[in-house]
């Protein structure tokens, strides 16, 4: 009932069309953006990418991510995209981008996949494995762990450290308040396998920050060359968070993915 419930929520954010519009063969509807936040982020931290697509007449919602596992993570953006009757685009960031490359299979309506300093996994490769594939990444010193009830732990990022770590190309206050709304993502969710990459099929675009310290930029450049991105974007100097920093830039991406053919 809770699924339900939340599938029925976001596709009525949506616009989801009328029966009447469903109908219509002379609606050419515009791709509805869904955008799926990663770790040591929540779904506010797309506000400024939705704000900038709507200026261009684009539907965008933030998807709600659990955070607790890809599989599952994947499923739940899954029942929310079946739900939309438009095309749509999965722009995933950070572990988000683990989410979107599992949940888009069986859908589609699926047009294209944008990738925000986003995971690009390979089958067999995780979160964690591409973000150590290349030297950079100072997130392991940057973590504390919380460990849970029934085993295992949640992974957030010290609040003294989130600046520096997530956003550093933010002003401190606004990082600040993003560290005390960051949502944790489970060292299990981070180490878990992908299965069937999406991007082996479906055009993808990529951005990322030549600054991040969270996926490293070489890491970002090998992801999406390996996956042949149709439009590779370094934003200089830009931080793991560039969806709050460079929002205008991660819109003008994402159009261009609408395009997809």
């Amino acid at each position: 009932m809770r699924k339900l419930l939340l599938v029925a929520s976001v596709a009525a954010a949506a616009g989801l069309a009328t029966h009447a519009e469903a109908q219509s063969p002379a609606v050419q509807p515009l791709p509805t953006i869904m955008l799926v936040h990663g770790a040591f982020a929540e779904s506010s931290s797309w506000n400024g990418v939705i704000a900038a697509l709507g200026t261009r007449g684009y539907r965008a919602i933030a998807a709600g991510n659990p955070l607790r596992g890809v599989a599952g993570d994947a499923g739940n953006v899954s029942a929310v995209v079946k739900a939309i009757w438009s095309p749509v685009i999965l722009v995933g960031h950070s572990y988000g981008g683990s989410v979107i490359t599992e949940a888009a299979n069986g859908n589609s309506n699926v047009r294209a996949l944008v990738y925000v300093a986003g995971c690009m996994p390979d089958a067999g490769e995780s979160s964690l494995d591409l973000s150590a594939r290349f030297p950079g990444s100072t997130l392991g010193d940057a973590l504390a762990p919380v460990a849970l009830p029934g085993g295992g732990q949640d992974l957030y990022i010290a609040s003294a450290k989130f600046h520096a770590q997530f956003a550093a190309d933010l002003p401190i206050p606004q990082a600040a308040l993003m560290a005390a709304t960051q949502r944790p993502v489970t060292e299990a969710a981070l180490a878990e396998r992908a299965v069937d990459p999406a991007w082996k099929r479906l055009p993808s675009y990529v951005i990322y920050g030549s600054g991040d310290q969270n996926i490293p930029a070489a890491v970002m450049k090998f992801m999406a060359e390996r996956a042949k991105a149709r439009r590779i974007v370094a934003v200089d100097g830009a931080s793991h968070a560039l969806m709050v920093s460079h929002p205008d830039k991660v819109a003008s991406l994402i159009e261009d993915a609408t395009t997809a053919q």
